[in-house]
């Protein structure tokens, strides 16, 4: 792969082109010639000199037009605000050189005025002004444009009234609410679960509390909404609240909040498929949606609640009349064409609702995207990339990516062969941290690019410790997440983070650019151009090499790292005869060290080829961008499990879930299954050996041994 250089691709004509540069050259040459018939001797010496003279000049005059010629399109262009030659790929420092001095600060100031709004919802009439403006400066940029639309049921709060959550006897009357929600009234004691993450329901088990047809009061943090209500419904709660404890939130104590319970993403009611209006299919829904009641409640209503809830005594009661409608939503992009690989391309996105004003959700996401668009058309103003680049503003991302989502169910037989990453910018500054969550094969790149900007200082610490203390696993509530899990996209989410933990304010009506610039020092400007870089630059870097940075070898280590694991566990049980000694591990191993083969022969022809040659670069292209995408389940069906990924997906089908089961056969669990371990085993150990097998290309090429 190419490193930092400055070398450039010289684009030099045909040998036809050279030749008849040639034959206009001999052409414009006319040898002087005597006009007697019988020249004297000294007729002979003055010809022989004014033909020799001639003769030298014309030389000269030809090769320097022939010299042109041929060296018309390698000339060094002029890096400047002027247009640059077409299809010539720029000096990488140059192009770095331009995107930092073209991305300004007060641009960025111009478009957050331009895109923030106090009333932005999904669907909404103050989002349509804003879609309306991206799909204008897209246009003006010279993008290519186009818009795509869904109709999508969505929850709404109730109409003309609220829900309502009655403690000892008082009633709250709550404004904020949780989309897609379980209806109903359900009344009985309550019980305090802290965050509802799975280990505080296990404690609460261990001493013997059972949260069965209670309800489930949790503190907001850690983990999502959905993900709290799943863990409750998991283990019989009648229904949950969330509050935002005043130890985790220091802002009013009357304030809302508004979020989901969908365990998933996309519209929850046309799983896997797309919801396009001229498709009708029969009623369907997601099995991530709760069946139990899901409420936020103002932290002003507990003021006299204690920790230690769960007695006979404390009894509350919790209505939720939400409402499902169909909203229209559309996605708006703008692409930049490449002029070798135009068919592949990356994409930039962000979403643009909020419930709210959004700032820090949505403003600045969107903000930057149409920066980037303004920046990287200037920058190639004349001239093209290898491979393309898509900027989408999407829709509904505070209902759970569902814009996002619905586009990549409508393509998804073609984006996961041209589509090669996502670079997400939602929630991208809130802080002064640097975080990111990724696929393994984007870890490299990731890091040469904060090698690389130096606009700030916090970026230059995070080098040394970018995989020890920066890098976080993608969770469901990350947008990137349905680009990486089910589509096969190897996809990045940055953002620049508060030391302090979560931006508190995600969600709220206090998402503001007053509070977002005290959270980040005053600094907002400078943090949202550092963004821009790194995003900029990991767009580029992929549209500019000859090959794709992204690095096949660290999934190696993730494999490695995870068989293992499963080993360790497996040699365990079968010494306590938990599990029989004929499940052998002999061919997850072997599966595991053809991808570690695969992966190193592919490094090794990447060292040994000419990467002047398109074609050769493409078909190792093609081989790269397939990893991701083997790596889903062929087994299971991206309606019943859309996450198909098994190392970073979620279901029955990943490895994560393999060693779950070994852990319940462990502890004797009920739901303990032998006969489905072997299966988890088998289809697991095939799909990383398929993958191997793909990545090395050629059928006589395969190690397959199985």
């Amino acid at each position: 792969m190419e490193e930092n250089n400055s070398d450039m691709e010289l684009i030099v004509p045909s040998d036809t082109d050279a030749e008849d540069g040639l034959e206009e050259c001999v052409k414009n040459h006319q040898p002087y010639t005597s006009k007697s018939s019988h020249p004297t001797p000294r007729h002979i010496c003055i010809m022989a000199v004014t033909t020799l003279t001639t003769f030298a000049f014309g030389s000269l005059v030809g090769y320097l037009v022939c010299t042109k010629i041929y060296t018309t399109s390698c000339t060094e262009p002029e890096f400047s605000d002027s247009v640059v030659q077409r299809e010539t790929i720029f000096d990488w420092s140059n192009l770095t050189a331009l995107l930092r001095n073209k991305l300004t600060t007060d641009n960025i100031e111009n478009s957050l005025s331009e895109f923030s709004s106090d009333s932005h919802q999904a669907g909404s009439v103050g989002e349509d002004v804003i879609s309306e403006n991206i799909f204008r400066r897209f246009s003006e940029f010279g993008l290519s444009t186009w818009r795509d639309e869904f109709f999508v049921k969505v929850q709404d709060h109730p109409k003309g009234g609220t829900n309502g959550v009655t403690f000892y006897g008082t009633k709250f009357d709550e404004s904020g609410y949780l989309a897609y929600s379980g209806n109903g009234s359900v009344e009985g004691a309550v019980l305090y679960c802290y965050y509802g993450q799975v280990s505080d329901f296990r404690n609460l088990q261990d001493l013997k509390v059972s949260p069965k047809g209670k309800i489930v009061l949790v503190r907001a943090g850690k983990i999502s909404f959905a993900e709290k209500v799943a863990n409750a419904a998991s283990v019989n709660a009648s229904a949950v609240l969330i509050y935002p404890d005043p130890a985790d939130y220091s802002f009013d104590e009357g304030t809302d909040l508004f979020g989901h319970v969908h365990l998933g993403c996309g519209d929850p009611y046309t799983p896997g498929f797309p919801s396009f209006n001229h498709i009708q299919f029969p009623a369907v829904k997601s099995s991530g949606l709760p069946s139990i009641p899901a409420q936020t409640i103002r932290a002003r209503g507990l003021q006299n609640v204690t920790y230690k809830l769960g007695g006979d005594n404390d009894v509350a009661s919790v209505e939720v009349n939400n409402v499902l409608i169909e909203k229209r939503i559309h996605n708006v992009f703008g692409v930049i064409k490449g002029f070798i690989d135009a068919d592949r391309y990356v994409v930039i996105g962000a979403q643009r609702d909020a419930w709210g004003p959004g700032y820090a959700k949505s403003t600045v996401g969107t903000s930057l995207l149409v920066e980037l668009a303004r920046t990287i058309s200037d920058i190639i103003n004349g001239f093209k990339p290898r491979r393309s680049i898509v900027f989408a503003s999407w829709s509904a991302g505070e209902y759970g990516a569902v814009g996002a989502t619905e586009w990549l169910e409508g393509y998804l037989s073609s984006l996961n062969m041209k589509a090669f990453s996502y670079i997400s910018l939602d929630g991208v500054v809130t802080g002064s941290s640097f975080k990111a969550s990724a696929s393994p094969l984007m870890y490299d790149l990731i890091q040469s690019t904060l090698k690389e900007v130096t606009h700030h200082p916090a970026v230059s610490v995070m080098r040394t410790v970018i995989f020890v203390n920066s890098m976080e696993p993608m969770r469901m509530v990350d947008s990137a997440y349905p680009f990486q899990t089910f589509s096969g996209i190897p996809s990045v989410s940055f953002r620049f983070i508060s030391g302090t933990g979560e931006y508190p304010f995600f969600g709220t009506m206090l998402d503001t650019r007053k509070n977002l610039d005290v959270k980040t020092s005053q600094n907002l400007l400078v943090l949202v151009k550092t963004a821009g870089e790194v995003a900029g630059q990991m767009a580029l870097r992929l549209v500019h090499d000859h090959l794709l940075r992204l690095n096949v070898e660290n999934y190696s280590n993730i494999i490695r790292a995870q068989v293992a694991q499963i080993n360790k566990e497996v040699y365990s049980l079968q010494m306590s005869n938990r599990i029989p000694k004929t499940l052998e591990m002999q061919w997850l191993m072997s599966a595991m060290g053809s991808y570690s083969r695969a992966s190193r022969r592919l490094t090794m022809l990447i060292q040994n080829s000419d990467l002047q040659d398109s074609e050769q670069c493409r078909i190792i292209n093609d081989r790269i961008m397939g990893v991701e995408k083997d790596l889903l389940s062929p087994y299971v069906s991206p309606r019943e499990s859309p996450f198909r990924h098994i190392l970073l997906g979620s279901g029955s089908h990943t490895v994560g879930a393999l060693l779950s089961h070994l852990a319940a056969i462990k502890e004797g669990s009920a739901s303990a299954d032998i006969n489905l371990l072997k299966n988890q085993f088998a289809l697991t150990t095939w799909t990383i050996q398929s993958c191997a097998n793909a990545l090395a290309g050629n059928v006589w090429e395969m190690d397959n041994q199985i």
